[in-house]
């Protein structure tokens, strides 16, 4: 009992352990990878960082041209880069030495809806693409 109150003590005098996150910003990990940068000039449009994206952070959306649109939501991304790995043009995807910035209410509703329209989008350039073929 003596010697947890002696060590009671002694913490009560030493400098914290956390931040006080979001009011003053936590240190940067060594191993932090860094965020996702896309560079459209570079883009084949191939899909690949799409397909191997495990939680999602990229998309693409289909024009009823057949062309493709690239979106991106750093705040699903798990900076795994994954997505760099696999895009064959180098360059178009590269991890930069930045934190994510503060996720907003508004911007996380409208991935959702993002989501679902890019779901729709490739379905019907799909159906499309098979109409052309027959």
């Amino acid at each position: 009992m003596k010697d947890m109150l002696i060590e009671s003590l002694k913490n009560l005098f030493k400098k914290p352990a956390t931040v006080k996150y979001p009011f003053e910003p936590s240190p940067t990990p060594p191993n932090y990878r860094g965020l996702i940068v896309y560079k459209k000039e570079l883009c084949i449009f191939c899909t690949k960082c799409e397909m191997v994206c495990p939680p999602g952070a990229i998309r693409f959306t289909y024009n009823e041209d057949g062309s493709k649109e690239y979106h991106y939501n750093p705040y699903l991304c798990i900076y795994c880069g994954e997505c760099v790995r696999a895009c064959p043009k180098p360059g178009c995807l590269v991890q930069v030495e930045e934190t994510a910035p503060p996720a907003t209410e508004e911007e996380l509703l409208n991935w959702d809806d993002l989501e679902r329209k890019a779901d729709e989008s490739k379905k019907k350039w799909l159906q499309a693409r098979k109409k052309k073929k027959s």
